[in-house]
Order: C-alpha cells, then structure tokens, then sequence
C-alpha cells in the first residue's frame, strides 16, 4: 500500500535520506524510528507529497505520487506532530471543514462525525471553539477528523504527544482497530514503548538510510540483544555509528 523505492532527498551537500527502499503491505501497522535529524521528517514528507525527492518514486496504493498525486492523496490521511487547526471553528465546523476537502455528502459528514466524537470521547466539546481545547483534546480531535474520510493509508507523527494514559489507550485501541480492519497505519514517534506496544514491523533510518527492518523479535536478533526494544534500539544505532568510524578509518 506504501511503496518507497530508492528514495533520495538532497540539501545542498547534506543527504537527508540515501536510497531508501520500503514496502509497507495493507493493513499493517509499522513503526518508523530514529534519532534526531535521522531522516524521519523528511521521509514522511515525501510519502505524504509534501516534499519532491531528489530521486527516487513514492507509491499510495499504487498511484504514483509524482505523477497521480491527487489519485495518492485521496487514499491518505495525515497528522503532523504538530498538527494545525483553525482556531475560530468549532470542533464540528472544523470536522465539516475536513470533510469538505474530500468532497464528502454533508449526511456523511454528520454521521461520520457522530461516530468519532464517541469513539475519541470528544462529544462534549463539539460546539467548543478549537482555539479553547487543551493540548490532548485537541491532538484527538485532529486524529478523528483525519480518519473522517476512511483513508486507506493513516500517516501519523508522534500520535501520543499530550495524551492521557486514558487518552491514549483509546487512541492506540482505535488505530489497532484500524489497522485490523485493512487500514495501513505508518507511525512515527520517539515513544518507543508505544512502537513496542502497537507495531507489526518496526523500521530504524539513521543518517538517512534504513538500519533496520522487522519485527521486535527480528530486531532483537539483529542487535543480538534481549528485553526492551528502547535497549534494541540503541544497540542498533551504536553498532551503525561504529561501523560509520570504522569505515571512515579505513578510507583515511
């Protein structure tokens, strides 16, 4: 459903991201990691259509990005991880807005709506001004309207950023649901628990090329490492940044 191949993106002189290669089948939740300026960002920019790469093509669901984008986008759904709201809209109003965009019958748009202000416990502030939401009700509310549409693919960046435990139980639950139903869900987040928790694979990129690729069981055998994948994770990122000094020793 997600298909990135050779990806590229270049800054001048700096490599954001360097070949990447990815195949993110339907219906699978996938958790991409990395430190800092590892390559997330802009990787995630390039799936969405924000960002042209230098080289490489980026499929949604078989439609060329480049080329389809607005075939691409009509499958997709994003929320950035820090996700913008029109601030003198209601919650419904905002949920209206959305729906427009994707050019939703209006009773859809009603039911749809109904059915997640439920589902994410956000009924009592649906004729609340956006601007007057605390942080996490905000953040639920951008994650239900991105789901309005039904996308096929869900792009989401740091989901849990200002959730409740509460909150985020059934924010994790819902995607999973998601995900069971046929959605592709693509995370990226520094909570490493939550990757741990609600992935099917999981993918590291540092210094913009992908380290890493599989389950948490698979990567612990590739970091010959037992336990917590925050413990996975870091063995893997310092066995690459030894073997980036060993290789720069040896082209000295």
């Amino acid at each position: 459903m997600i298909s990135a191949r050779r990806l590229k993106k270049n800054y001048g002189s700096l490599t954001a991201v360097d070949g990447l290669d990815l195949e993110v089948p339907e219906g699978e939740f996938f958790a991409f990691l990395g430190p800092n300026a590892a390559g997330k960002t802009t990787t995630i920019k390039m799936l969405t259509g924000l960002l042209r790469p230098t080289e490489g093509e980026v499929f949604i669901g078989g439609f060329d990005m480049l080329r389809e984008p607005n075939k691409a986008k009509e499958l997709l759904a994003y929320v950035p991880d820090f996700p913008f709201v029109y601030e003198k809209l209601t919650s419904v109003e905002f949920m209206q807005f959305v729906g427009d965009i994707f050019r939703m019958e209006r009773k859809l748009i009603l039911q749809r709506s109904d059915e997640l202000f439920e589902r994410f416990h956000l009924d009592e502030y649906r004729h609340e001004l956006t601007e007057n939401l605390s942080h996490g009700t905000r953040q639920r509310l951008v994650i239900a309207s991105a789901l309005l549409h039904d996308p096929k693919v869900f792009i989401i960046d740091e989901p849990m950023i200002g959730l409740d435990p509460m909150h985020a139980r059934i924010v994790k639950q819902e995607l999973r649901a998601r995900a069971k139903a046929g959605m592709t869900l693509f995370l990226s987040t520094h909570q490493l628990s939550v990757a741990e928790e609600v992935a099917d694979r999981i993918g590291i990129i540092h210094h913009g090329k992908l380290i890493a690729l599989g389950t948490v069981q698979e990567l612990r055998s590739q970091a010959h490492e037992t336990g917590a994948l925050e413990k996975v994770f870091l063995s893997l990122i310092d066995q690459e940044e030894a073997h980036r000094e060993k290789t720069a020793k040896l082209q000295d």
